[in-house]
């Protein structure tokens, strides 16, 4: 894939965390020196996780500290699109259920959305059940989100990623479990925000004002940032720094294969 050259119109780029940037709080190789080379071309950064647990601003930090200063503006999670999506529908003043961590919980409220806590009664009925990561997953919130949306409640899922990349290689249950208790739970799909739907990245696009041509995705999940990348027209770069394979990605079909494959963020300099 020929990535082009700078121009008086700059390109975004839009990089996954998880796999990308980092592997639990494990910077991945090259990764400080491409973005900081992709600003000094006057090129565009912008991060998409589907990680819900922290916050923009969490993230926009942990970032800074691994030698990418980032601003909370340049970060989309999950979360935050969730908190959009549900703020552009009409949610402010509504009542919440979230199985997730106290990222997502912030950026609802900073929308004006109620979010209840476990073991707190609503003074009204709970209107969305949203569920992310939570690694203090139990039966009682399995439960509680079950007799939510049996009652009528929106069943919202931040995204149904199925493991999360960690230091050394390692895996970890993702948000996509806890999403799949609720679904067997209930019986009922839910509207899914983070990647592969395409609700954060035109919302990345949208707000610098970037057309689809001009702008590549970088990712290592076939099945989340590739296919995101592919349905809104931007081309589409996955890193082997994460969870998918050279072999699986050669194999992959047209809607998942990547336009460029490379080990890590370094190869990907290479071809700028």
């Amino acid at each position: 894939m020929h990535l082009g050259s700078p121009s008086s119109i700059p390109r975004l780029w839009i990089l996954d965390l998880d796999g990308v940037i980092y592997r639990g709080k494990e910077r991945q190789p090259y990764a400080r020196e491409f973005v900081l080379h992709v600003r000094s071309q006057g090129d565009m950064v912008r991060f998409l996780t589907n990680k819900a647990a922290h916050s923009r601003d969490e993230y926009a930090g942990l970032l800074t500290s691994l030698g990418i200063p980032t601003s909370s503006s340049e970060v989309m999670t999950s979360g935050y699109a969730t908190a959009l999506y549900l703020a552009e529908n009409g949610a402010e003043g509504k009542t919440v259920y979230c199985i997730g961590e106290s990222g997502i919980e912030r950026e609802l409220a900073a929308f004006g959305i109620n979010v209840i806590r476990d073991g707190e009664l609503p003074n009204a009925q709970i209107e969305y059940v949203i569920v992310g990561m939570d690694r203090r997953f139990t039966y009682d919130k399995l439960a509680r989100a079950q007799k939510a949306i049996l009652k009528g409640a929106r069943f919202i899922a931040t995204n149904e990623d199925p493991t999360l990349p960690v230091e050394n290689g390692g895996l970890l249950p993702g948000a996509g479990c806890m999403v799949a208790a609720v679904r067997v739970a209930t019986s009922v799909e839910p509207l899914v925000v983070g990647k592969p739907h395409t609700y954060a990245l035109e919302k990345l696009m949208d707000s610098t004002d970037t057309v689809p041509e001009r702008t590549i995705v970088v990712g290592d999940r076939l099945d989340t940032d590739i296919l995101a990348g592919k349905r809104v027209g931007a081309r589409t770069v996955l890193v082997l720094t994460g969870v998918t394979t050279r072999e699986q990605a050669e194999k992959a079909s047209d809607e998942l294969k990547p336009d460029l494959i490379v080990e890590t963020l370094g190869d990907l300099l290479q071809c700028m």
